[in-house]
């Protein structure tokens, strides 16, 4: 398991936020897992 520090937009506005995933995860998953991370978290 690694932890990764991902930027990610949504609107006009941009969040950090951090995730951890599997050695050899795809960046576009980590992205996804980022952005339904950010989702729940600021209920958007």
């Amino acid at each position: 398991m690694i932890e990764i520090i991902v930027k990610v937009t949504i609107g006009e506005k941009s969040y950090q936020t951090n995730v951890v995933a599997q050695k050899g995860t795809a960046n576009e998953e980590i992205i996804k897992l980022a952005e339904e991370q950010v989702r729940r978290q600021w209920s958007l």
